[in-house]
């Protein structure tokens, strides 16, 4: 497997523990999502959102283990990869649409995250693509 791939692995299983501390704190505490994360609108934010936000994050963190667990699976890297677009998606819709949300360091880090795994991701393609040619030519 090449370095790189090996990298993402390591990338996907940090950024899944990290998603599962933050569906333990919208469990524990739901004044973690209206401080960190929805500050504009922080009298929208109850018990039953911050338990759905938890569950949420709770899938993509198992999502982004397994993949990194079976990273040449295409439809779970497929998933994966779709489900950074998703984490993408909903906070610039909170920032920008709804205006839930702020840019500040709880709304950046994700965005970051997001952005960063999806052009790992994409950049990841290309050497699975690589491998399983090579792998096809071995076979041959």
């Amino acid at each position: 497997m090449s370095r790189f791939l090996n990298v993402l692995r390591s990338w996907l299983v940090m950024v899944s523990i990290v998603a599962l501390g933050n569906t333990l704190q919208s469990f524990h505490d739901h004044g973690f999502l209206s401080e960190k994360l929805y500050t504009d609108a922080p009298s929208l934010v109850n018990g039953l959102q911050a338990r759905t936000f938890g569950i949420w994050t709770l899938l993509a963190s198992v999502i982004r283990c397994a993949c990194a667990i079976d990273i040449r699976n295409k439809t779970l890297y497929h998933i994966t990869l779709f489900s950074f677009f998703v984490v993408l998606a909903h906070f610039l819709a909170e920032v920008f649409i709804y205006r839930t949300a702020a840019l500040t360091i709880g709304v950046m880090a994700p965005l970051m995250v997001a952005s960063f795994s999806i052009l790992g991701m994409l950049i990841g393609l290309q050497y699975l693509e690589v491998e399983a040619v090579s792998r096809n030519k071995k076979r041959n």
